[in-house]
This record gives C-alpha cells, sequence and structure tokens, in this order.
C-alpha cells in the first residue's frame, strides 16, 4: 500500500509539471501526456486524485502499529508538500532563465524537487520495518544521496540521451535555460558527482548485511540507466 500511496504522488507530480504553467511538455514515457491526452483540466484533477488515493492507500495498511503509520503519513506529507517535493519545483521555476547558477541554488533544487520524495521512499520503508535510529541515519543518507544522483542523470540524459530512449523530448532544459548540473559544471564533472553519490550511497548500507543488496543494485544503476 505505501508503495503505491508513493507512486501515486510521483505520478501526480508528473501529470502537473507536464502542465502548460509548468514545463509545458506533451510527451511523458513515450505516450502524449496526461493534459495532451484528455485535457488541461482533466489532467489537473487526475493529479489531485492522484494525491489524495496515496493517503487513503496508507490509511487502509494494514498494520498493528498505528504509530508507525503515521509516522508515514507525515512523511509523506512533508515530501510531498511545500518543504519539500513543491519547494522544489517553485524554486525551479524561478530559476528558469537565471544566466548566473550557483551550486547551492541547483543542489537545493535538485535535494527538494526529487530527493525529498525519494529519501521519503526510503525512510518510510525503514519505518514501516522497525528499523532502529541508527540503521534509519543510515537509510537517510542513502535516499539523499540516490535521490540527488538520480536528477544529476536526469539532467545529463536530457543532453545526451534520445527521444525514443527517454519517452519524451530530450534537449527541452538548454531551450528553457533550466537550473540543472550539466548547464552549470558541464557533463563530464555532472557524471563525476553522480558517480561519487552513488558510492557515498553504497558506502551509508556498509552496516547492513544481503539484504541490504537490492538497495546497493540500484544506486548502481542509477549511473548505468538509459532513460
Amino acid at each position: 500500500n505505501i508503495a503505491c500511496a508513493f507512486e501515486c504522488v510521483h505520478t501526480y507530480s508528473l501529470i502537473h509539471d507536464d502542465l502548460p504553467a509548468m514545463d509545458n511538455d506533451d510527451l511523458r514515457r513515450g505516450m502524449p501526456t496526461c493534459h495532451k491526452a484528455f485535457g488541461e483540466a482533466t489532467a489537473i484533477l487526475a493529479g489531485d486524485a492522484l494525491l489524495t488515493i496515496a493517503f487513503e492507500m496508507v490509511a487502509d495498511t494494514p498494520i498493528e502499529d498505528k504509530g508507525r503509520l503515521l509516522r508515514v503519513v507525515k512523511e509523506l506529507a512533508h515530501a510531498a508538500g511545500c518543504m519539500g517535493m513543491i519547494k522544489g519545483q517553485a524554486l525551479d521555476m524561478e530559476a528558469e532563465g537565471t544566466e548566473e547558477l550557483s551550486f547551492p541554488l541547483v543542489e537545493d533544487i535538485h535535494i527538494h524537487k526529487t530527493g525529498a520524495l525519494i529519501t521519503s521512499s526510503v525512510r518510510c520503508g525503514a519505518i514501516i520495518g522497525g528499523a532502529d535510529q541508527r540503521t534509519l541515519e543510515h537509510l537517510t543518507e542513502y535516499g539523499r544521496s540516490i535521490g540527488l544522483a538520480f536528477q544529476i542523470m536526469d539532467d545529463i540524459l536530457d543532453v545526451e540521451g534520445s527521444e525514443e530512449e527517454m519517452g519524451k523530448k530530450v534537449g527541452a532544459d538548454e531551450k528553457k535555460k533550466k537550473a540543472t548540473y550539466p548547464a552549470l559544471v558541464g557533463l563530464s564533472e555532472s557524471k563525476r558527482l553522480a558517480t561519487e553519490l552513488v558510492e557515498r550511497a553504497v558506502d551509508s548500507l556498509s552496516t547492513l548485511d544481503e539484504r541490504a543488496e537490492p538497495l546497493r543494485a540500484l544506486a548502481r544503476f542509477i549511473v548505468e540507466r538509459k532513460r
């Protein structure tokens, strides 16, 4: 339930992100974006519906410890809200067209716009699983590292990827003068930073046993992906 809730929030964010008032994209995952296929009003309502469905799904999670469930609700709300994903989107839109980018600004945008939800998904898995505080801290560091690495790779793929592989139009960041790592430090340094973050993520799992291997593999996949 909780994993599906996070996917609902993620999908809602993509639908709204594609709207003309924001990124104005007409292709997503190789198909017309929601507002292109069904109209802007339907796209707005679909996003709103997915966000509310997410919390309904969390509430329906069959778990005896309701305290843990309440922590998950707070985590998800914070990650999706004005101090998380929405903050990142607002900063991203405000920075569009800025001639003088700074490292703190671009990092702040990426940490909130993409990293917040990814970090929260990792933390919520740990919370529901009953992880101790030390493990939760290690997993939080893991989530932050892969969240930032993922968005840096997204920036890179917008430059190097193809529309066929990405399932969406590429080169849009440069045209819109988006605040991205390649725009700030170039492709080579962006790739180095993404790799460094993945290594940091894997290192943060050093105290965990082989059950964390899927998380290690996921981190490494981030810099290997082509879409």
